[in-house]
C-alpha cells in the first residue's frame, strides 16, 4: 500500500507535518479564542455565511458526521473490494481509525475549545477524516497504476489538499472550527495515513511465507 517510490518522500512529508501539528499545538494550548495565525483567515460567523454557500458547507460538514463518514468508508470499502484490493479495504478503516483516533487524543492534550468549555477543537477531526479518506484513495490509485515518484506524490498531495481544503472552509465558515484547527486536522492526516499504509504493509507481509 506504501509505494517504494513514495517512502521517502511521504516520510519527510509526515515528519513535517507532525512538527507543525506540535507547533501549533504549543501555541493555542488551552486557549478559548482564534490567535494571530487565525486572524489571516476570514473567520465569519453562522450567519456571514449565505445560501447558497451555506448549504454546501453545511453538505460537505455532513460529510464528517457520523452517518455521512460510515457511508464514506463503506464506500470506500465496497470500491475497494470490487478491485481486488482486500489490503486496500484494511487501509481505509485502519488509516481512518488512526487518524481520527490521533485527533482525539491530541484534542483532549491541547484542550483548545472553541463556543465555550467541552468544545475541543484543535485538531479539526471531521478535516483530519475526509483527508485520510482521501489519502488513502490516492494510495491505492498510485499503486495500481503503477505511478512513478513524482506522479504518485503529486496525487497524494492533491488530493489531500483538495479534500482538507474543501472540509477545512466548510468547517471554518461554519464557526465549527478556527482556521488552525483545519491545519491542525489536515497535518494530522499526512502524517498518519503514511505510517499507516506502512503498519498494514508491514503486518500483512509478516504473514506470508518466507520465500527460498
Amino acid at each position: 500500500m506504501l509505494p517504494s517510490a513514495l517512502r521517502a518522500p511521504l516520510a519527510l512529508t509526515a515528519a513535517v507535518c507532525v512538527l507543525v501539528v506540535a507547533v501549533i499545538g504549543v501555541m493555542y494550548a488551552g486557549h478559548t479564542t482564534f490567535g494571530r495565525v487565525d486572524r489571516w483567515f476570514v473567520l465569519p460567523t453562522d450567519d456571514a455565511v449565505a445560501p447558497p454557500w451555506r448549504g454546501l458547507a453545511l453538505t460537505v460538514d455532513f460529510l464528517g458526521e457520523p452517518v455521512g463518514a460510515a457511508a464514506l468508508v463503506a464506500g470506500a470499502v465496497v470500491w475497494c473490494l470490487l478491485r481486488r484490493r482486500p489490503r486496500a479495504a484494511v487501509l481505509v478503516v485502519v488509516a481512518v481509525a488512526l487518524t481520527v483516533g490521533t485527533g482525539t487524543v491530541l484534542k483532549s492534550v491541547v484542550d483548545r475549545t472553541i463556543h465555550g468549555p467541552g468544545n475541543l477543537s484543535y485538531p479539526s477531526g471531521h478535516t483530519a477524516f475526509l483527508t485520510a479518506l482521501a489519502l488513502v484513495v490516492a494510495l491505492v490509485v498510485a499503486g495500481g497504476r503503477g505511478l512513478g515518484r513524482a506522479a504518485g506524490l503529486a496525487l497524494f498531495l492533491a488530493a489531500g489538499l483538495l479534500a482538507g481544503a474543501a472540509m477545512g472552509w466548510a468547517e471554518v465558515a461554519l464557526s465549527a472550527h478556527y482556521p488552525t484547527d483545519a491545519v491542525g486536522g489536515w497535518c494530522t492526516a499526512l502524517a498518519v495515513v503514511p505510517a499507516a499504509a506502512w503498519l498494514v504493509d508491514r503486518v500483512a507481509d509478516s504473514g506470508r511465507p518466507a520465500r527460498r
